[in-house]
């Protein structure tokens, strides 16, 4: 009877050596998986709140004039962006584009606020036809498409 006991004991012991051990290693995932899931909303709530719209007219002929594509671009999020190339990809006609400007509109600056509209100065030229720009900043996409 007493080995009964005794392998009873061990048994108990081994269960809740093993039982600790599993807590240990879900108390460590459980505080990963909570440090990812606080990072994941803070990048999606910086995506929420960046919102853009393409604002110039499709129809106006001051888009596409010689060698130089204009638009402009107003914040209408609540996120203060940067407005530098850097920040955002631009695509013309499917093709990535590298050599554009940014300006803040009217008078410059380095802070493009709710409200603000920038002017995008791509150098390139396009043949006649219909054509196609996709902005995207801080994961907002706008498309603007117009005829040359």
């Amino acid at each position: 009877m007493a080995s009964v006991s005794v392998s009873h004991l061990i048994l108990f012991i081994a269960s809740m050596a093993i039982a600790a051990s599993v807590a240990g290693v879900f108390t460590s995932s459980i505080g990963e998986l909570s440090n990812a899931v606080a990072e994941q909303g803070l990048d999606v709530s910086s995506d929420v709140r960046s919102d853009i719209e393409i604002i110039s007219d499709s129809g106006s002929n001051t888009i596409s004039t010689g060698d130089t594509i204009t638009i402009h671009v107003k914040n209408t999020g609540s996120e203060t962006l940067a407005p530098v190339p850097g920040q955002m990809d631009l695509f013309v006609d499917g093709a990535f584009a590298t050599d554009y400007t940014v300006t803040l509109e009217p008078d410059g600056g380095d802070s493009w606020r709710p409200g603000d509209v920038v002017r995008i100065e791509i150098a390139q030229s396009l043949a006649d036809g219909d054509h196609r720009i996709k902005l995207i900043v801080n994961g907002d996409e706008e498309v603007f498409e117009f005829h040359k």
